[in-house]
């Protein structure tokens, strides 16, 4: 059973989240503030469920936190909040959320979310700490800078295998093209966002049938999914 931290300074939110959540299976626990959720056994939980807006710390400072610990710093998040600005929910994705569900939400909604960000987690948790990362028949090897397709070498470039290593290591995170620039090419001030959408192009043409599982989220950047297609 997934253990789920809900964090939000509305109580009727926390109690209907608790409710619903414990009602498909899940075991819930709630906090009313960023300081409470940072004063409980972090490690223990599965998920967890941020407010963006709260008074004594905002969602976003709380998941800096999350991210920061060793212990939890894999572990997804869902942001739940009313702010549905583009810069907001950049700056959750930007942070490493998993989700963003805006209020007011449905409960069927939030239930299906919380599965398919768990799914995603699970579907990798196998082979994260492994030499390799497998997707179907799509396999990678940090350790030899190779990829292949059910045997047969994918003959990446390097920026194309580090592109391709960064998204498949988190399915379903998603990446804005700054952050992917920053990570795969920190030293190169000449490089534009449009390189991005050029190496994702080429990416794509050398992934053959999973060249749809790698998905542009319009306005948010790239991530490669693995419970959908296109």
């Amino acid at each position: 059973m997934a253990r789920i931290l809900v964090v939000d300074d509305e109580t009727d939110i926390c109690e209907i989240l608790k409710f619903n959540l414990e009602f498909n299976g899940f075991h819930v626990d709630t906090a009313s503030s960023g300081t409470e959720a940072l004063s409980m056994p972090l490690a223990g939980y599965d998920l967890f469920m941020l407010d963006v807006m709260m008074d004594d710390m905002s969602g976003f400072s709380l998941a800096v936190n999350i991210r920061k610990r060793e212990e939890t710093a894999s572990k997804p998040i869902i942001f739940i909040t009313a702010k549905t600005g583009e810069n907001d929910v950049l700056t959750g994705f930007n942070i490493g959320a998993d989700d963003y569900i805006y209020k007011p939400f449905r409960i069927s909604e939030v239930v299906a979310r919380v599965k398919a960000v768990l799914r995603r987690h699970s579907t990798m948790a196998a082979v994260q700490n492994a030499e390799t990362l497998q997707f179907g028949e799509l396999l990678i090897n940090p350790e030899t800078k190779r990829a292949y397709i059910a045997g047969t070498d994918a003959s990446l470039t390097k920026k194309e295998f580090e592109v391709l290593h960064m998204l498949l290591r988190k399915p379903g995170r998603v990446y804005s093209r700054d952050e992917i620039l920053a990570r795969v090419w920190p030293n190169d001030v000449n490089v534009l966002e449009r390189s991005i959408d050029v190496n994702m192009a080429r990416l794509r043409k050398k992934l053959g049938k999973y060249a749809d599982n790698i998905v542009s989220r319009s306005g948010y950047g790239y991530c490669f999914v693995v419970d959908e297609k296109g």
